[in-house]
């Protein structure tokens, strides 16, 4: 579980947060100003990486938050299995299993080299090289 603490009020659009226990990128940041005896408030939209639910989080920009650690990695397809495909890390030579994401599956052939990321210890194949 890598992840650090950060203030709401550093936070990026593009950029990941952890709402709900799961890893989100951020959609849109809207910003309140304040109020005669209230701190600013953010309210941040974030999208799921690995359920594409949307998440929404309301907080003081000066109240902390947990970003995930991203890390994102190259590796090469040594099987298709079904819905399924088999992966080899680049650099570790690890081998795991992933599921081919619907956007991908026309695209991914035995001994392709695809980018996929791993967070909060879940894995998915983000695009083919």
């Amino acid at each position: 579980m890598s992840k650090k603490v950060v203030e709401v009020k550093t936070l990026k659009v593009g950029k990941y947060v952890i709402l709900d226990g799961e890893a989100s990128k951020i959609k849109s940041i809207q910003t309140s100003s304040p109020g005669k005896h209230g701190a600013a408030k953010a309210r941040v939209e974030a999208v799921g990486i690995f359920d594409n639910q949307k998440r929404s989080l309301v907080k003081p920009v000066d109240a902390k938050c947990d970003v995930p650690i991203i890390d994102k990695r190259v590796a090469q397809v040594l099987a298709l299995m079904g819905k399924e495909v088999q992966l080899m890390d680049i650099e570790s030579y690890e081998t795991f299993e992933l599921p081919i994401p619907d956007e991908l599956k026309d695209d991914i052939v035995e001994g392709v080299e695809v980018d996929y990321i791993e967070a909060l210890g879940k894995q998915k194949i983000m695009r083919v090289k």
